[in-house]
């Protein structure tokens, strides 16, 4: 008689919701690296213009041409900030789910255990009535030698 846990479907559901937090967690990082790779974007953008600015300083420039490289620049930096601000809300989403993957790996954990459990109960029941069969065997063999 093979082994059957009662609460096998809850074990699958376990392992599933893991396997559904892992991916949510891979997306969550997935995103968190494009808006940090769009943050380095912005800076290597801040710092050719900034180049462009000092590179262009050193011949005539016009007072409006200088206004315009300010106003871009301000562009740039609120740019940068923002991104920042959603950097970190992504490094935070991040976390949320590495927490709720721990959770869902804890749970998992605990159902395993407790099947395991339940399936060396269920061996150790199987291997105690398969030895009381042979006891009774050897004890009937015994009294007909009798």
């Amino acid at each position: 008689m093979p082994f059957k846990f009662a609460f096998q479907k809850i074990v699958d559901l376990k392992t599933s919701e893991k396997t559904q937090a892992e991916w949510t967690l891979s997306s969550a990082v997935g995103e968190l690296r494009s808006q940090e790779q769009s943050l380095h974007q912005l800076r290597l953008e801040k710092q050719r213009m900034q180049d462009r600015i000092s590179a262009e300083s050193a011949a005539q420039t016009t007072v409006s041409q200088l206004m315009i490289y300010q106003s871009y620049m301000e562009h740039i930096d609120h740019k940068i900030s923002e991104k920042y601000k959603a950097v970190t809300a992504a490094q935070n989403n991040v976390d949320r789910k590495k927490e709720t993957l721990n959770l869902k790996m804890m749970e998992e954990k605990i159902w395993l255990n407790a099947r395991d459990k339940a399936k060396q109960r269920f061996m150790f029941e199987m291997l105690k009535k398969e030895q009381d069969a042979l006891d009774e065997m050897a004890s009937v063999r015994h009294l007909r030698t009798l």
